[in-house]
């Protein structure tokens, strides 16, 4: 299945609630838009890889602070606590194991259970 990133990111708006774009070998690839801060928290389990397709964040972790711009990625290992913060909105993929919860040990009201899929593209006409 091929996927714009550019037409995928377009059709939603809202902010820290992921699509799944694709599944591949127990893992999904992911699309997610944010902007402020996340809540902290950690992945007993799953690293993840946060690849910045538009605009920029910073990902801040209790020693240090890792700042990312287009094209750029980073993976956080499973364990190390981290929290993403966006001055202004920016698009990021996720690849991360599907069984993988977007706040990891915590529970709020960003959590996301039940991640969408991106509708499938339309047919060409």
């Amino acid at each position: 299945m091929k996927v714009n990133l550019r037409d995928a990111f377009a059709t939603f708006s809202d902010h820290w609630s992921p699509r799944i774009a694709a599944d591949l070998n127990g893992q999904q690839v992911k699309l997610v838009k944010f902007q402020g801060a996340f809540d902290w928290h950690f992945h007993d389990a799953e690293d993840e890889l946060f690849l910045v397709h538009k605009g920029s964040f910073v990902m801040e972790f209790r020693d240090r602070a890792v700042t990312l711009h287009a094209g750029e990625f980073l993976v956080v290992p499973r364990g190390v606590e981290h929290r993403p913060v966006a001055e202004h909105e920016v698009e990021v993929l996720l690849f991360e194991p599907a069984s993988t919860l977007n706040t990891g040990n915590v529970t709020s009201a960003r959590t996301v259970a039940q991640p969408a899929r991106l509708a499938p593209p339309s047919p060409a006409r």
